[in-house]
């Protein structure tokens, strides 16, 4: 007869291949989730599908990609930037896109890659320079990203206007009224949830889907009722992401 120790013994290993199993299972799920939103990403910054929100900004970034890669080396010269901005203010002025009324009275604030003013009680519009992108169209891929990832404070493009000869991208957005201070610890708890892992500050990257999400702080992620609302993100895109 087998000892009791026996059976032990293979009830361990019963056990323990039943959980490993778990493991291997709840992996492969998450790889699943993980590639399949990938390629659902990849088909709307590509056009290759609609975008829930924000055609026009899907349409702008096909017309300046031409469905081709740029690379980065190209990219990222002031030379590429200039005469892809000359190319935008055509499509612009050929699509009837400039904003020529913005009321200034009603102000906000600035930082360093935008102006905020109040269009009514229940949305902003915020002017954009694209300064933090070596390109218009990662811009307008950042703004892609941010209504698929955070659809309650979709940007909205409205159009483009031009301030002492610079470009910006005029985008409306739902006002958020904060209600208490945003714990950025909830927010780190929030991203790692989602895939992101926090790697510097208030900086984040997913690996799986080879994303970058930056500058995550209380300003840019305000909460109102107890939701977090992510209002400014910068979202960039590694060379990960492309090699699907």
């Amino acid at each position: 007869m087998c000892s009791p120790t026996i059976f032990y013994l293979v009830e361990f290993l019963i056990s323990f291949k039943l959980s490993v199993l778990y493991i291997i299972n709840n992996f492969v799920y998450i790889c699943y989730v993980q590639n399949h939103l990938k390629n659902e990403i990849y088909d709307v910054l590509s056009g290759k599908s609609q975008a829930g929100i924000g055609g026009i900004i899907q349409t702008i970034a096909s017309y300046l990609s031409d469905g081709t890669q740029t690379s980065s080396a190209v990219e990222n010269t002031k030379q590429f930037k200039e005469q892809e901005t000359k190319r935008l203010e055509e499509y612009i002025s050929e699509k009837g896109l400039w904003v020529r009324s913005i009321d200034l009275s009603q102000y906000v604030s600035e930082g360093a890659e935008q102006k905020v003013y109040l269009k009514d009680s229940e949305h902003v519009l915020k002017l954009n320079d694209a300064i933090y992108y070596t390109s218009w169209r990662d811009y307008f891929y950042n703004l892609l990203l941010h209504n698929f990832f955070f659809p309650d404070t979709s940007y909205n493009l409205l159009g483009f206007t031009k301030d002492n000869g610079v470009l910006f991208a005029v985008v409306q957005q739902t006002y958020v009224s904060i209600t208490d201070n945003t714990d950025l610890n909830q927010v780190k708890e929030f991203m790692a949830l989602n895939g992101f892992k926090n790697t510097r500050n208030n900086d984040y990257y997913n690996s799986e889907l080879g994303i970058i999400l930056e500058d995550l702080h209380d300003e840019n992620v305000l909460t109102s009722n107890g939701i977090l609302y992510f209002i400014d993100t910068v979202f960039y895109l590694t060379d990960d992401f492309w090699s699907k």
